[in-house]
């Protein structure tokens, strides 16, 4: 039940227009303090170092912007060849570009461009070969910069919808169209626009759930959830040349999980790409939206000159994300922003008729997430009718924790919600957890342990067999996947 490639911006349009907006900013502001260090793939804006063109130093920049309007949605990219020492552009500069959107060639073609600045526009429209259109209409780009700039249409099959543009562009003439240059330098460009795809899938426990993958590097395939592990499995292409790592600065890709998932509200994950596990500090998760947590991944160049050397598999990007097993709690921010509640609970699999244990901890976000002492309501609900109740005072000290202790009645099963409100007598500092009693867990992955394996177990620990029988078990459950090494 995916819905691949689908161009969902809108959901959290606020978020992206900030991100691109921060990442061309950034960009801009990186290009005026040196060229040297403004360029790489795999973002929204490219400054390439200088050159030296006819007694000149020149440079070329490359941004992308969204033309959003009512009936359109088209992608934008800008070339613009500029003098380093004026930040002037050039007038009468022929550009030849050669243009690829991740794997699928578009165009190759000359254009003349009197103020040395072009755009391309990126249209979608269903036909069966590319079409490229010049346009004089002034452009968003133009109109910025105060000159009439050329517009070049380029339609086809999705062309708006995302993803990475390659653009290998020649500069054949400068300052006159009569007198081409004897060695045309060549910049090559990767500029990544967002790309969202929506992904639904059923959870036995938390039903109808969807999971968003925002790329802004190139378009994703391959996605699984696996119920019973909670990892995500997806795949993406990527040049693994040395020349291509060193041009890319980062490779940003996000998580969009909605709040009711339950089973991935957890305070932290790991990542894995073609089998190297990845630094923590490479995951940052915000819970500041209503509906939806952000989870980003911003993979930085040490990150790929780490998995360059030390992977098997370099065949393009395979993702594998999962919650980290060194912070099995759940997360989730109150809705006034102030405070983070951790939470996770005894015994691991909730059950109706039995005794439970939530135990938790409060944290002020404006604390750098400090431990703090402060009075809480809490109460366990599903639906409208309360289950158990109690309020506090939460404790500050690192070697102890908050305990709610309650028996489940035997008519709870399913989904239920860890509530906490009132914080500090705030009544918007309030949020709730969505746990589950009565765990379903999937079948179709599991392999029966044979009775020769358990009773084997129980004669090692008493010291009635050998270890070489014992080690005989123990390789039968990782070849059948039962267990796992490391």
């Amino acid at each position: 039940m995916e819905r691949k490639s689908e161009k969902r911006i809108q959901i959290s349009g606020h978020r992206l227009k900030f991100f691109s907006t921060t990442v061309f900013l950034i960009a801009f502001c990186i290009s005026v303090v040196g060229f040297a260090n403004a360029y790489g793939h795999g973002i929204g804006s490219e400054t390439f170092p200088p050159v030296e063109l006819d007694g000149k130093l020149v440079t070329l920049e490359v941004s992308s912007s969204q033309n959003e309007s009512e009936t359109s949605d088209d992608q934008q990219i800008s070339i613009s060849l500029i003098d380093a020492d004026s930040n002037i552009t050039l007038r009468d500069v022929t550009f030849l570009v050669k243009s690829e959107r991740g794997e699928q060639f578009l165009f190759e073609q000359e254009f003349k461009a009197d103020n040395g600045f072009i755009v391309f526009n990126f249209i979608s429209e269903e036909s069966d070969s590319i079409l490229v259109e010049e346009d004089d209409s002034n452009s968003l780009f133009g109109s910025l910069l105060g000159f009439e700039s050329r517009m070049v249409n380029v339609k086809g099959p999705n062309l708006s919808d995302g993803g990475l543009y390659k653009l290998d562009v020649s500069v054949l003439t400068i300052n006159d169209y009569s007198q081409k240059l004897e060695t045309p330098p060549v910049f090559n460009a990767g500029i990544s626009i967002a790309q969202t795809s929506v992904h639904d899938f059923v959870d036995p426990n938390f039903g109808d759930q969807s999971i968003d993958i925002i790329t802004y590097y190139d378009e994703i395939s391959d996605f699984k959830y696996n119920v019973d592990s909670k990892e995500i499995t997806f795949s993406m292409p990527f040049d693994w040349s040395e020349s291509n790592i060193n041009q890319t600065s980062v490779v940003h890709e996000e998580l969009a999980i909605q709040k009711t998932f339950g089973d991935l509200l957890v305070s932290g994950f790991t990542m894995y790409v073609n089998g190297i596990e990845l630094s923590e500090d490479v995951v940052n998760i915000d819970d500041f939206f209503s509906d939806e947590r952000i989870v980003h991944f911003i993979i930085y160049q040490r990150e790929l000159t780490n998995i360059f050397e030390n992977s098997s598999n370099l065949n393009g990007m395979n993702f594998i994300i999962k919650p980290n097993l060194d912070y099995v709690h759940l997360s989730s921010v109150t809705e006034n922003g102030q405070f983070r509640i951790l939470t996770t609970w005894e015994p691991e699999n909730l059950k109706s008729n039995s005794n439970a244990k939530i135990i938790f901890d409060v944290t002020d976000i404006f604390l750098k997430n400090q431990l703090v002492s402060t009075n809480y309501d809490f109460s366990m609900t599903q639906n409208d009718r309360i289950i158990f109740e109690q309020n506090g005072i939460s404790t500050d000290l690192e070697n102890q924790h908050n305990v709610v202790e309650f028996r489940i009645p035997k008519d709870v099963s399913g989904i239920v919600h860890l509530n906490f409100e009132n914080l500090d007598n705030n009544n918007l500092a309030k949020t709730s957890i969505p746990v589950v009693v009565d765990r379903i867990t999937s079948q179709s992955d599991q392999v029966p342990i044979p009775s020769w394996i358990r009773n084997n177990a129980e004669w090692w620990a008493a010291g009635q067999i050998d270890d070489e029988t014992f080690i005989q078990g123990l390789e039968y459950l990782i070849q059948k996947g039962i267990i796992r090494t490391g």
